[in-house]
């Protein structure tokens, strides 16, 4: 095995050796949030809003999200956070919202909490150019707190579009406001993970796991969310 792998794994808290599962070695053409190039083809925020959110590209859709002023949020953010990866990807990993590190740079999961996210996708033979991350808010709550439900409705239609967009093979749903809004219940996140879900109206798989800031506190709990990946992979290739 890699020894790099290996030390990823040791991150996630393995210690067992995990045979290497056969990932998909073709390139991939990587349009990262901060690679696209919009001298060209972006919209003034004026044109943008003609257009019907369910006909928007990529493109367009970020135009629209930057200038979104559908909720309070929009007062005390620095930025949105819009998401960030593989427009073209399998994978689809959404968390709760922005925090301070991420509405500094306008980019999700880039704190420590990030860090554990790329060692975990790093564990399953992954990394965050071949996956799209994004979050239920597109702004961060002040002081991080919980979305609000109307916040979390306001949102709700681009991270649509995005989804619809990108056409995911897998959604993982990271933390418990992430899934409870996903799977739209109030039930713990304890009986929500370890099985398999649909995302909405789709026949998208979804799998539900901890937050990894939660795994920050409760390193323990490692092993589990490594089961849920697990999980998630052997879904993707059924």
């Amino acid at each position: 095995m890699n020894p790099n792998r290996l030390k990823y794994l040791d991150a996630m808290g393995i210690q067992v050796y995990v045979p290497r599962l056969r990932t998909d070695t073709t390139p991939v053409e990587v349009m990262a949030s901060d690679q696209v190039d919009t001298s060209e083809v972006s919209l003034s925020k004026s044109e943008s809003l003609e257009i019907s959110l369910d006909r928007m590209d990529w493109l367009q859709l970020r135009e629209r999200v930057s200038g979104c002023t559908q909720c309070s949020l929009a007062e005390s953010r620095t930025q949105t956070v819009f998401g960030t990866g593989n427009e073209n990807a399998d994978w689809l990993f959404i968390g709760e919202a922005p925090g301070q590190d991420e509405d500094r740079q306008g980019e999700p999961f880039v704190g420590r909490a990030g860090q554990l996210l790329n060692n975990m996708l790093l564990a399953l033979g992954l990394s965050r150019e071949h996956v799209f991350i994004a979050n239920i808010l597109k702004c961060r709550p002040p002081k991080n707190r919980d979305p609000k439900p109307e916040e979390s409705k306001s949102c709700k239609p681009y991270l649509r579009r995005q989804i619809e967009l990108l056409q995911p093979r897998i959604i993982v749903a990271l933390g418990r406001i992430a899934a409870q809004n996903l799977l739209e219940t109030e039930t713990p996140i304890g009986k929500l993970r370890g099985r398999a879900h649909r995302y909405a109206d789709t026949n998208i798989p979804l799998v539900v796991t901890y937050h990894p800031a939660y795994l920050l506190r409760s390193p323990k709990e490692k092993s589990k969310s490594w089961q849920d990946l697990v999980m998630a992979k052997q879904m993707i290739n059924d």
